[in-house]
């Protein structure tokens, strides 16, 4: 079919292809400084550069939190390829779809989507999923291990000898810790740091479908499913099924 009879349509609106690359970046981030820090004995890091290390990761991580937050605000206000409604794989706008996609499959034709198609909202919703994990889970490891926000007072409080002593409580140094407090402020924060390494595989094995997967519909489809990430928008031969 001639170039001239495909079509462009707006999907993707500012703020989802901002939350994207800042999501990709801050991931990249986090992977390669979380790498370092995972290798660090290996290395031959000191402890003053393991804590710049992981002031780092966490500043990196902030940024990561507070785009997720900002993406699920967008929910509310974006356009409707950015709701909530066109994200996750319920209600009956989903339904809908995910029959028009069967149906399709039953009859060897495609059914074009301009938003996520239905399988592909399981795996926004998974990642979602996965990254909320290890947003929480890294917070809390900011807090029990270089007593960052949003929960290093409370720490410094748990661990300090006395109050007089919260203020001389510093990472890695014993000065003003009572050994024993110390002691069970890091038994509860050891679950969160191995939830926080699982989250951390399994999300690095959904960005490694979630791309292979980009990449087969590129090839397959060829409607600037990549490029819809900078332009905003898709091109199609013919109508998609959520188009206006």
């Amino acid at each position: 079919m001639a170039q001239s009879n495909l079509k462009a349509y707006p999907v993707w609106d500012g703020g989802v292809r901002l939350f994207h690359w800042v999501n990709v970046l801050t991931i990249i981030g986090l992977l390669a400084i979380g790498l370092v820090l995972m290798f660090s004995k290996d290395l031959g890091i000191t402890d003053e550069g393991k804590i710049l290390l992981k002031a780092a990761h966490i500043w990196v991580g902030y940024v990561f939190v507070v785009n997720l937050l900002a993406r699920f605000v967008w929910a509310f206000l974006g356009n409707r390829f950015a709701r909530w409604k066109a994200i996750l794989p319920f209600g009956k706008v989903y339904k809908a779809q995910f029959q028009a996609y069967l149906q399709g499959r039953k009859i060897g034709r495609d059914v074009h989507f301009l938003g996520h198609n239905p399988l592909g909202r399981w795996s926004v919703l998974l990642m979602f999923l996965l990254m909320i994990g290890q947003g929480i889970t890294g917070l809390v490891l900011a807090s029990t291990d270089l007593y960052m926000a949003p929960f290093g007072s409370q720490m410094k409080a748990w661990v300090a000898e006395d109050e007089a002593a919260i203020a001389m409580v510093q990472p890695y140094q014993k000065q003003g810790v009572d050994p024993i407090a110390y002691q069970e402020m890091r038994d509860f924060r050891k679950p969160f740091r191995t939830l926080h390494t699982y989250f951390f595989y399994l999300l690095m094995f959904s960005i490694v479908l979630h791309i292979s997967a980009v990449i087969v519909e590129e090839k397959r489809r060829r409607n600037g499913l990549t490029s819809a990430m900078i332009t905003g928008e898709k091109v199609f031969k013919e109508k998609p099924f959520d188009a206006d």
